[in-house]
């Protein structure tokens, strides 16, 4: 439906009218200017009484859209359900050079662990409605890809244009997690989660997982680690085929030391199967936030009404200019006949 803001401004409607049959101040009158044929002929098309009809019902259209734009049309749209709390949830994702490892299967296809990772943790993303979502990667050092925001497809986005390489081939976990706890510190009263995601051990960054892990208890954020990576891997030489352990830099006892003194879990992903089981497991440890409240999205409709004014104003002008350019050379060809 259409709402006006200032529905009121309706009242200047019959303004022009009101001018119009305002008594006019007598004016004392000159002596009569003699005026070339040429001037006259123009002044004679100029006034015809059908053209001044057409030119007063434009103005009238023109200032009926100047007063509609003045309401401040607006359409109202459906109703929209808002959460009345939301969680944050900053979403740490590991790039380092072992992420291109490709011991995953997606779709009856092998694809390294950051295909996998951006496939089923988009999905996850598009689930967490009303939750407030960040972004951050980390190789050599941490960074913040995406604040904190309600838009999610925009932090889906943000995570499928990731590359690998993007911030180097090591692993800063201690940095992560800080970058995350800094953050969290700029919010107030909220359900605090990192949701940390790695193949790794530490080996890069300034700050070392244990000195971070003091400062994510001390702030009370939940931190959920997941270890991604198979445990066996063929792998195929000039020897032969081989079996290897993909994952032998796992460090799993500091991921799981971190999520035990967060009060998070650990979790361990294998496969790709792994992986949407722990999303839908993470929904119920952090269901989203039931939808308490309403709200109706307003798009602005004034431009329409101003930009169609301004349209017919233009063309107007153009067309009046066009028939007495015409007129002025019709008049100028009279003029030159010999008698």
């Amino acid at each position: 439906m259409i709402h006006f803001d200032f529905l009121w401004a309706l009242i200047a409607l019959p303004l022009p009218l009101l001018i119009y049959w305002l008594p006019a101040k007598k004016q004392v009158q000159a002596a009569p200017l003699k005026m070339p044929t040429i001037i006259k002929g123009m002044q004679t098309q100029e006034f015809a009484p059908e053209k001044k009809k057409t030119s007063l019902l434009i103005l009238s259209l023109i200032w009926l859209l100047v007063v509609l734009a003045s309401t401040q049309p607006q359409w109202l749209g459906e109703a929209v359900n808002v959460p009345t709390e939301g969680r944050e949830m900053m979403i740490a994702v590991d790039l380092s050079g072992s992420m291109q490892v490709e011991d995953m299967t997606l779709n009856g296809r092998s694809v390294n662990r950051l295909d996998m990772l951006k496939v089923l943790l988009g999905e996850f993303i598009e689930r967490r409605s009303g939750d407030r979502l960040g972004l951050i990667l980390f190789g050599d050092d941490a960074y913040m890809q995406t604040p904190m925001t309600f838009d999610r497809k925009t932090v889906q986005q943000m995570l499928d244009e990731t590359v690998l390489g993007l911030v180097g081939k090591q692993t800063a976990i201690g940095d992560a997690i800080a970058l995350a706890v800094k953050r969290f510190d700029e919010q107030k009263d909220s359900n605090r989660v990192l949701l940390l995601l790695t193949d790794g051990q530490n080996t890069a960054g300034k700050i070392t997982p244990d000195q971070a892990l003091e400062l994510a208890v001390a702030k009370d954020i939940t931190i959920y680690t997941i270890g991604i990576g198979a445990d066996i891997m063929i792998q195929n030489s000039l020897f032969g085929a081989r079996r290897v352990n993909p994952s032998s830099e796992l460090d799993e006892e500091s991921l799981q030391r971190i999520a035990d003194e967060t009060g998070g879990y650990y979790f361990r992903a294998r496969a790709s199967e792994d992986m949407s089981k722990i999303y839908k497991l993470l929904d119920n440890l952090e269901p989203v936030e039931q939808e308490q409240q309403q709200m109706r999205p307003l798009t602005a409709l004034f431009h329409w009404p101003l930009g169609l004014a301004l349209l017919i104003s233009l063309l107007t002008l153009l067309i009046k200019s066009v028939s007495n350019g015409q007129f002025f050379i019709r008049s100028k060809k009279v003029s030159g006949v010999k008698h």
